[in-house]
């Protein structure tokens, strides 16, 4: 089939050379032109505004010809044996089985993948749960003693006051100032 395609471009070069060569020397001749070959027959066709056309029609390959395949036929089948057969469907059923353990292979992948995100997750909230903990204990700590210092201040303050009104009492009682004048 190659050399047919190497002597089909090959006759199509000297085609367009004969051609063009007959076309200047003899221009009313071209018309009736009909060129044949050993294997094809060129018939042209009208000239039209675009160039020119030819009609190429290749024969059928005399049984004498030394040739492969032909175009229109497709390559001949050679008898199988059974052990050969065997060898085909052994060497099928194991890229089948090649192409199961692959594809388990990366299901089984996929699956540590997201069990390995999964336990990421599961660690980042756990961490996250126990550092909010953390600051909530923190703060009602914070809390707590600032409520017992404030506690504290109000009961200092209150002691404070018990004692400037002891005093202030007391000096009463010692210079007798009556109680009424005390208010205004």
């Amino acid at each position: 089939m190659a050399k047919t395609a190497i002597a089909y471009k090959e006759k199509m070069k000297e085609l367009s050379l004969v051609s063009l060569i007959c076309s200047c020397l003899y221009p009313e001749a071209r018309k009736n032109l009909m060129s044949e070959f050993e294997d094809m027959e060129v018939k042209p066709i009208n000239k039209r505004a675009s160039g020119q056309a030819f009609e190429v029609i290749l024969k059928p390959p005399s049984p004498t010809a030394d040739g492969g395949y032909s175009i229109t036929s497709p390559p001949k089948k050679r008898d199988m044996s059974l052990e050969d057969i065997q060898k085909k469907l052994e060497a099928a059923e194991e890229r089948r089985r090649s192409q199961e353990a692959q594809v388990l292979r990366a299901l089984a992948e996929k699956r540590d993948h997201e069990r390995d995100v999964l336990l990421k997750a599961m660690e980042e909230n756990s961490n996250f749960s126990r550092m909010a903990e953390e600051k909530l204990i923190m703060k009602m700590e914070q809390i707590k003693e600032n409520r017992e210092a404030h506690l504290a201040a109000l009961l200092e303050r209150l002691h404070e006051k018990v004692r400037t009104l002891i005093i202030t009492y007391t000096t009463v009682q010692t210079f007798g100032i009556s109680t009424i004048s005390l208010c205004f």
